[in-house]
């Protein structure tokens, strides 16, 4: 059983029909593309097409270099269709339990049984939000969609991320904005793009957390209106509208039953396999359930070594 549709739960599907093992996906929503239908109207990739792809097929070219969100979605739905996955759609699973044989996992559409389970659900639904209390508005990553709605207000645009600079440089022509971060925003050469972040996080370097310059945010930056100011409460205090690009945490509510999460809220694991339940595997959280697993082009060597030590339980 794998919980979750989008890239990761599609990485684990290939290798899991590549080894012969029956499977089916169960997924909440009711469309294919996991979260990336639910970014900003102006969301772009930080890797161009090509090291974009998941295993076995290549993403399609993208003619304006860095790939939209819409482009990514098309691509995980004719390769969800090419691979022919057994997907369950709008099927929500509220918990996950221990059988004698296997797991059980519990779903508003009814009970299913499995040997093993590989939860892939990320973490695009369970957004950190700060708790402060302020007087304006207060949104996350998550809600923002488009600049129209902002024009003239004051807004403050906190994180510095890929997804700060990209929502802040959206809203540059249309709002009265203040970009702020906890640290000097730390760009990559305009040259590289997120196939070396990649790189650097696979050889265990570093984490994933430069900014790439895609061309929005390049533009903005160079015509000196993207500039990052540090933290302000006072000016957080004055803003209309705070939107918190602040990241997220892994959405790990259905394996609760299990008792398993640490003090950081994650599941120990050896690989991608659960210290405490070694029927239960966790794919595309993060670093810790393997290097660049939360992206696309990473997501692929975890998700084969996964379904290697699965297959070889079963045997």
């Amino acid at each position: 059983m794998v919980i979750g549709g989008g890239q990761a739960g599609l990485a684990a599907a290939y290798y899991l029909r590549r080894a012969g093992i029956d499977y089916v996906v169960l997924d909440a929503q009711s469309s294919p593309g996991g979260a990336w239908p639910h970014g900003w109207d102006s969301l772009r990739l930080f890797s161009i097409a090509r090291h974009s792809s998941l295993p076995g097929w290549p993403m399609p070219s993208f003619s304006d270099g860095y790939p939209t969100a819409q482009h990514v979605v098309d691509y995980l739905t004719a390769y969800e269709k090419r691979y022919d996955v057994p997907m369950h759609r709008s099927v929500q699973v509220t918990s996950v339990g221990r059988a004698r044989d296997g797991l059980l996992v519990h779903t508003d559409a009814g009970t299913w049984s499995a040997r093993h389970v590989i939860s892939a659900t990320g973490t695009w639904w369970r957004p950190f939000r700060p708790l402060m209390g302020l007087p304006g508005r207060q949104l996350h990553t998550v809600d923002y969609r488009n600049p129209l709605e902002f024009s003239g207000q004051k807004v403050v645009v906190v994180g510095g991320g890929n997804s700060g600079a990209q929502v802040a440089a959206d809203l540059v022509p249309h709002a009265q904005l203040t970009w702020m971060t906890r640290r000097p925003p730390r760009y990559l050469p305009d040259e590289i793009d997120g196939k070396a972040l990649f790189d650097i996080a696979s050889r265990g370097v570093g984490e994933l957390g430069d900014i790439v310059a895609v061309p929005p945010v390049r533009e903005a930056r160079d015509n000196g209106l993207l500039v990052a100011t540090p933290m302000d409460t006072e000016a957080l205090a004055e803003a209309d509208v705070v939107i918190w690009c602040t990241g997220f945490r892994a959405a790990l509510g259905h394996l609760a039953p299990l008792q398993l999460r640490d003090a950081r809220g994650h599941v120990p694991t050896e690989g991608t396999t659960a210290v405490g339940e070694p029927r239960l595997h966790l794919l595309g959280y993060g670093s810790w359930t393997g290097p660049a697993s939360a992206t696309l082009i990473g997501v692929g060597p975890t998700a084969k070594a996964t379904v290697a030590r699965i297959a070889s339980s079963l045997a």
